[in-house]
């Protein structure tokens, strides 16, 4: 599995959860791809973009969530590069049957995000975009993952959170209908007989 990760924080100096992330991504054999490194007054080498993209299999949007979405950065990172051609229309397979997988640093507690909660939505909610892309450009979208608390978390919390997030990464995840699967043979095996309507 070939796994980039783009980073869309625009300034990882002041960063300690995407930062964390990177640090200890870079010691995998993940490639690290800084938005904030790869673009000059906000254009990118469309050309080197796209075939970052087509080398790997699983794409990490890496990024904190900035008013309930992407930083403007990495919006203009996927406005600039997920071209017709490329991304979707005629000829543009070049993303599908791909993994899209999103790691977001939350500064609120996860408790605020759900229905009746502060901010009245799931992360899963918010993300739609993405999720709604990924399945335009006919790739995989895996279930997200967040560090929630961001701005409240101990640095040696984040180390260990962190740490404990990386096999998800980088590591194979099983699709939706496997995992479904799995739990169908666990009741047969148990004997346990699903209730029919």
């Amino acid at each position: 599995m070939r796994v980039l990760v783009v980073s869309g924080h625009p300034d990882l100096n002041r960063s300690r959860v995407n930062a964390e992330f990177l640090e200890q991504l870079s010691e995998s054999s993940a490639t690290i791809h800084r938005l904030s490194e790869n673009h000059r007054h906000y254009e990118f080498d469309i050309a080197r973009e796209q075939d970052l993209l087509r080398r790997h299999d699983r794409i990490v949007f890496l990024f904190p969530l900035y008013w309930y979405s992407v930083p403007a950065l990495m919006k203009k990172w996927l406005d600039d590069v997920f071209l017709p051609g490329f991304a979707y229309a005629r000829g543009g397979d070049k993303l599908a049957d791909k993994e899209f997988l999103v790691v977001t640093a939350v500064g609120a507690p996860a408790e605020g995000y759900r229905a009746g909660g502060f901010n009245n939505y799931t992360i899963d909610e918010l993300l739609r975009p993405i999720q709604q892309t990924a399945f335009y450009v006919k790739a995989r979208y895996l279930p997200p993952i967040s560090v929630y608390e961001s701005v409240f978390i101990e640095d040696a919390a984040i180390k260990t959170e962190v740490k404990s997030l990386l096999p998800r990464i980088i590591g194979a995840q099983e699709r939706p209908d496997e995992v479904y699967e799995k739990l169908l043979l666990k009741a047969e095996a148990a004997q346990i007989e699903l209730i029919s309507a």
